[in-house]
């Protein structure tokens, strides 16, 4: 019997000790974890501010979908979770970099009282495989 999902973790995620794996992949569907604004392998933030962070978070989020063959155009769907809902201007203004305007995806947003590592900013998302061209 195969199964139909499939995991998703990198060295660098494992040797962090992360307890989740970075994706998982059911059907056509990969679900990514959310995503911070940590240094790549590290626990640790990048510094600059709410702007910096967004920009590695979806630093980050590139890069699994990458690993995958898939890019932002593949998202459908993303949860925002800011610590500080005054910053969603801060958040917006880069987040939307990283999309077609005319192709954004379904969203939803609410504050927290805090983030793993003191984030501010954390993005889970989900991407569809086999996108039609066009």
């Amino acid at each position: 019997m195969t199964s139909d999902m499939a995991f998703y973790t990198t060295a660098q995620a494992k040797a962090a000790g992360l307890p989740f794996s970075l994706a998982v992949r059911v059907g056509d569907v990969l679900y990514l974890s959310g995503a911070l604004g940590n240094v790549p392998g590290k626990l640790e933030l990048v510094p600059g501010g709410i702007e910096a962070e967004t920009r590695q978070t979806m630093e980050n989020i590139g890069a699994v979908l990458q690993a995958h063959g898939l890019t932002f155009a593949d998202i459908f769907k993303c949860t925002v979770m800011l610590a500080d809902m005054s910053k969603w201007a801060d958040f917006n203004r880069v987040y939307l970099e990283y999309f077609d305007p005319d192709r954004l995806p379904a969203r939803s947003a609410f504050g927290t009282a805090g983030l793993a590592l003191g984030a501010q900013v954390e993005l889970e998302c989900c991407a569809r495989f086999g996108r039609p061209q066009g």
